[in-house]
């Protein structure tokens, strides 16, 4: 110790104070960078915390490219999702494109861009995965979003999605990814490889896989939460009920097929006169259900009838056969000072009952449910 003390003793005072210097600056990197850290945990905590909180998977991918745009400074990001039913393709649910599911930019499962995933286990620039992936005729489907980089979402040695992040904002001219940062957005993907992958089991047991619209029991779930919230706010909330007429000729006419034919279609066509947020139900049979959030009597009524005339001047094709369709349908409408409902199943039977109006009065027709004053 004192030969220690006597070298710096004979040392010039200018290098004493470099090193001190030098020795200084490392313990306050070594800092910033412990608290780098510990900023980043505390952030990973309240990400999960926030996918957990989400089951609505559509709610959950915003969320999750929000958080991965903000966390990497990119200006945009994607991502493909396994398909819920046939779980041979991704794909991309995030796309702003208005077309049906099948016709969203996918990537087979048994692609060479998936295996080189799935044996990477991290992130990988467009680049390394051209080099690695050559002959692949899926590449062009994530090229056309110019990627910066490629993260896949692990669950165990399952591939969930692909997480694709593009233009990078260039950080002191640099717009690469350092290890650290790529390490961070692996962390993140697999919290929402769990969540996607929660989300999709909910997704599967609330769904009717025919019609792709949701289950009645869950249905109901909603509408209570919905109701609730109606009640608190003293807002509107609207329910249609629909149901095909004369059902029953399809199948017996043209075979059970033919009545699947006509389910699927008219299920496809109710769901695309909503908005994003209203929710569609198989309720049963050939019967559906609707819960339009904060809709009044006049704006019900209208949706109702415009879901109505598309069905009826809509063209079924099967087998070559041209086929008629209508619906009848009936509204119920809360609202706190003239229909002060108070349970969802109420709401649900005055609809009810007014399509049985409608279909007692000549069918292909909505009616409105009349409070009693």
């Amino acid at each position: 110790m004192s030969k220690q003390k006597n070298l710096k003793k004979n040392k010039p005072s200018h290098l004493i104070d470099d090193m001190e210097l030098v020795r200084s600056q490392a313990q306050i990197e070594q800092a910033v960078h412990f608290e780098k850290r510990i900023y980043d945990l505390e952030q990973l905590l309240d990400i999960a915390k926030s996918f957990s909180e989400n089951l609505e998977i559509n709610n959950l991918l915003e969320a999750i490219v929000y958080i991965c745009m903000a966390q990497m400074h990119v200006l945009g990001a994607e991502i493909f999702v396994r398909d819920l039913i046939s779980n041979d393709r991704l794909f991309l649910e995030t796309s702003k494109t208005e077309v049906p599911n099948e016709e969203l930019p996918s990537i087979s499962m048994e692609s060479s861009i998936v295996s080189k995933l799935l044996e990477f286990q991290k992130p990988i620039t467009m680049e390394e995965l051209k080099k690695q992936t050559k002959n692949s005729p899926d590449l062009s489907v994530i090229d056309e979003l110019s990627p910066t980089l490629i993260v896949p979402l692990l669950q165990k040695n399952r591939l969930n999605g692909i997480l694709v992040l593009q233009e990078r904002i260039a950080i002191e001219n640099d717009i690469s990814y350092t290890d650290y940062e790529k390490e961070l957005i692996m962390s993140i993907a697999s919290l929402a490889s769990v969540a996607i992958n929660n989300a999709s089991l909910l997704e599967k047991s609330s769904t009717d896989m025919m019609t792709h619209l949701k289950l009645k029991y869950y249905f109901f779930t909603l509408l209570t939460d919905a109701l609730d919230t109606a009640m608190l706010q003293k807002t509107n909330l609207s329910i249609l009920m629909f149901d095909i007429d004369f059902f029953k000729k399809f199948n017996d006419t043209y075979g059970h097929e033919c009545g699947d034919f006509v389910l699927t279609k008219v299920a496809e066509l109710i769901k695309g006169s909503l908005r994003e947020n209203d929710v569609a139900c198989r309720y049963g049979g050939e019967e559906f259900t609707v819960m339009l959030k904060g809709a009044g009597k006049e704006e019900a009524s209208i949706v109702a009838e415009r879901i109505r005339q598309t069905i009826d001047e809509y063209d079924f094709v099967y087998n070559d056969q041209h086929l008629h369709v209508t619906i009848s349908g009936g509204v119920s409408v809360f609202d706190s000072s003239k229909n002060p409902v108070t349970l969802s199943n109420v709401l649900v039977n005055q609809a009810d009952s007014v399509l049985y109006e409608s279909k007692q009065n000549g069918r292909n027709r909505i009616t409105v449910f009349k409070a009693k004053k």
